[in-house]
């Protein structure tokens, strides 16, 4: 769809903004720059030449339309989404409804495997499609938590890529379907009208690391870096489009922020994306790290465990900001 550079659309705005590009051919300590400053300004930036080979994603993308194309009955084999599993429209434990249906998968590769029986004629190729894509985005994800400790000057460059790395990690796949408008297509493209759009997943911000998303040729995607104005993110299948989450956010002790973002159902194709939530182990303490800290800009989160703050998101509505019931009294 079509959108001018500044749309109103009831008490929200559109507007069309140039978003960061990483290119992690580039320099090393240009590029450390570049994701540190696309962090700090956006929470989100674009990524090229990220070195995933596209058969991995081919692989993957044939399981995940053959999984999606099979009738509701036989989806659903995979289990409620809780959160694990196979969900339709309803998003979480409170009330959410989205025009989408998707399944969530642990990255742990023998909880892959086991999964795939239940949602695969072929669960050896469905796990091995999985598993494959999972390691090669995990590989692009931890280099750029290593490159970002670079840029914030962090003795431990490490700090954040080894908890995702850890065998206990709790990070997570999600793959998400959104199916067509049943409305007339003809002039679809050139028609900025926001009245044939619905809200394929609300409005929320990611609770993990750092987030992964890579989707089709279809658009949908907006983040939000001002109250009420959402920026249209342009598809390209050949990139991935990254999201701060809460727990860096928390990490760097707000210098980076953990971007709002939603999925719109605004096409009259089908729009497929794949999300890896790149997550610490269940006990793993999150607090901000000592260089992010000085005399007059005090911790602004208490510390917190990944299984502690996973279980306030559950508790919560999907647009809650959760963050903010960590805060400390002290602000800067």
């Amino acid at each position: 769809m079509v959108v001018p550079p500044s749309t109103i659309l009831g008490s929200e705005k559109l507007r069309a903004m140039e978003l960061p590009v990483v290119d992690l051919s580039a320099e090393r300590s240009e590029v450390s720059k570049l994701i540190v400053k696309a962090c700090e300004e956006y929470g989100f930036f674009k990524v090229v030449n990220h070195g995933v080979p596209e058969e991995v994603i081919v692989r993957l993308e044939e399981q995940v339309l053959s999984f999606f194309a099979l009738p509701v009955s036989e989806k659903q084999r995979a289990g409620p989404a809780d959160p694990l599993g196979y969900g339709c429209k309803n998003i979480g434990f409170n009330g959410d409804t989205g025009e989408v249906e998707y399944l969530t998968l642990n990255t742990n590769p023998l909880s892959i495997a086991q999964r795939s029986k239940t949602m695969s004629n072929d669960p050896s190729k469905f796990s091995s499609a999985v598993s494959g894509y999972v390691e090669a985005v995990r590989e692009v994800a931890c280099e750029l938590l290593d490159l970002t400790a670079e840029g914030l000057s962090v003795s431990d460059t490490s700090v954040f890529s080894r908890l995702i790395r850890d065998v206990d990690s709790d990070s997570i796949l999600r793959l998400n379907h959104y199916p067509p408008l049943q409305v007339d297509c003809k002039d679809w493209d050139s028609s900025p009208s926001y009245a044939k759009t619905r809200i394929g997943f609300g409005a929320h911000s990611d609770p993990q690391i750092l987030t992964l998303l890579r989707s089709n040729d279809v658009g949908g995607l907006q983040i939000s870096i001002e109250d009420g104005v959402w920026i249209p993110v342009p598809p390209d299948p050949t990139a991935f489009w990254v999201n701060v989450g809460d727990t860096l956010q928390a990490m760097t002790n707000g210098r980076f922020v953990s971007v709002r973002h939603r999925a719109l159902t605004n096409s009259c194709k089908p729009r497929m994306s794949i999300a890896f939530f790149g997550a610490p182990p269940l006990q793993a303490r999150i607090a901000a790290l000592p260089e992010m800290v000085a005399p007059n800009r005090l911790s602004l989160y208490r510390p917190f465990t990944w299984a502690e703050y996973k279980k306030t998101i559950y508790s919560l509505r999907l647009g809650d900001t959760r963050l903010d019931l960590f805060r400390t009294s002290t602000d800067d």
